[in-house]
């Protein structure tokens, strides 16, 4: 029954009608949900009606039930390229070159990619020079290609890999989500209760979000936003709790989510670090007025050195001043002929101290006695 189903996708495709196409391989896939080819025929589908992010979880999908179906890499990649997904979109194009290494397709697409990234690099616009490229990688001149391993003209693959949006798009969310950001990451949260974590697949690309919620005995949920800015698809984690699914999304850059998709009415803001000198700390204060407190430091230190004292506070400004710039063996002769004396002599030659015991030497008129405990 599938088969026949498939049958009339692949006749609607061919006649250039692209959402029926999508509408017949929707159908297949209910009556045969693990056939990889269906879910890779309904993305080429999807791509025609220009609905990438549905493409792009399709041929997931695809990719998922048969790891080595080379299509579904091709469709993913071009897919990846309308979104701007030039380094997601390389990727997959090399995954799906090591299945099919003749066809010429994957080569001409890897290129582009290098391209576009490269322009992208120099902040040059790539949309137009991606467009053109899928279109000559696709059609060629016009005229059609020649057959694939699945039995479709490469024209043919080229259109396939567009329709299977629209069934999608069409199908209401079962779920509701929400999201907050952070400077660093947007938590995306999907409430859905009891959901096992076997049945969640979520896959990340370059400025992509790709949500799938199947459970057994339901109808499958997608959610494939564009978002509104690029992530780092390695950092993004996702949690399944009893209630929801948070999916964190690494932001690439610095900048502050007026939304959660991409629309091209809204631009980025992108936040402009000043590079400033480094400074001191200035704290907060309740006060009127704000003391420069380097300058108090200063002064203060100033005060000190011109501090002039008398009588013995001199002396042991004197003392401490000759300590601190001593080398280490006038410190430890200072200390050995203080302690050893009593306090009662201060030498600062250890070649003098510093092989015999210092004996005190009390000052004329005075005697020195030991204390007895």
């Amino acid at each position: 029954m599938a088969t026949a189903v498939e049958k009339k996708a692949k006749e609607a495709f061919f006649d250039d009608e692209f959402a029926l196409a999508v509408d017949l391989y929707s159908e297949g896939i209910q009556l045969d949900p693990n056939d990889a080819n269906l879910f890779a025929d309904r993305a080429q589908a999807h791509i025609k009606l220009n609905a990438f992010t549905e493409a792009v979880a399709d041929a997931n999908k695809a990719i998922q039930l048969d790891p080595s179906l080379s299509k579904a890499y091709l469709r993913k990649g071009t897919a990846c390229i309308k979104l701007e997904e030039y380094h997601t979109a390389k990727v997959a194009l090399q995954k799906g070159a090591a299945f099919a290494p003749h066809d010429s397709r994957f080569p001409n697409l890897i290129q582009q990619c290098d391209r576009c990234i490269a322009e992208e690099s120099n902040g040059l616009t790539t949309s137009e020079l991606s467009n053109a490229s899928i279109t000559s990688v696709t059609s060629g001149n016009g005229s059609h290609l020649s057959s694939t391993n699945d039995g479709m003209t490469k024209e043919a693959e080229g259109h396939s890999l567009v329709s299977q949006i629209n069934e999608i798009t069409l199908n209401r969310p079962k779920y509701r989500h929400e999201y907050y950001q952070k400077p660093e990451e947007v938590v995306v949260t999907i409430f859905a209760k009891g959901i096992s974590a076997k049945d969640v697949v979520v896959d990340f690309g370059e400025q992509i979000l790709s949500v799938t919620l199947d459970v057994p005995g339901q109808d499958a949920y997608h959610y494939q936003p564009r978002l509104f800015g690029k992530i780092i698809p390695n950092n993004c984690r996702i949690e399944v709790l009893s209630t929801k699914i948070e999916i964190r999304l690494a932001k690439a850059e610095a900048i502050n989510w007026t939304t959660l998709e991409y629309s091209k009415d809204t631009l980025p803001p992108k936040i402009n670090m000043p590079m400033v000198p480094s400074e001191r700390p200035a704290y907060p204060s309740s006060k009127p007025r704000t003391r420069d407190w380097d300058k108090l430091e200063a002064l203060v230190k100033k005060e000190e050195k011109e501090e002039k004292l008398d009588g013995d506070a001199a002396l042991n400004k004197l003392f401490r001043d000759i300590y601190q710039n001593a080398d280490e063996d006038m410190r430890r002769a200072m200390s050995k002929s203080f302690l050893e004396s009593n306090g009662t002599v201060l030498s600062t030659d250890w070649k003098e101290v510093g092989s015999k015991k210092v004996e005190g030497s009390p000052p004329e008129g005075m005697e020195l006695k030991k204390w007895e405990y």
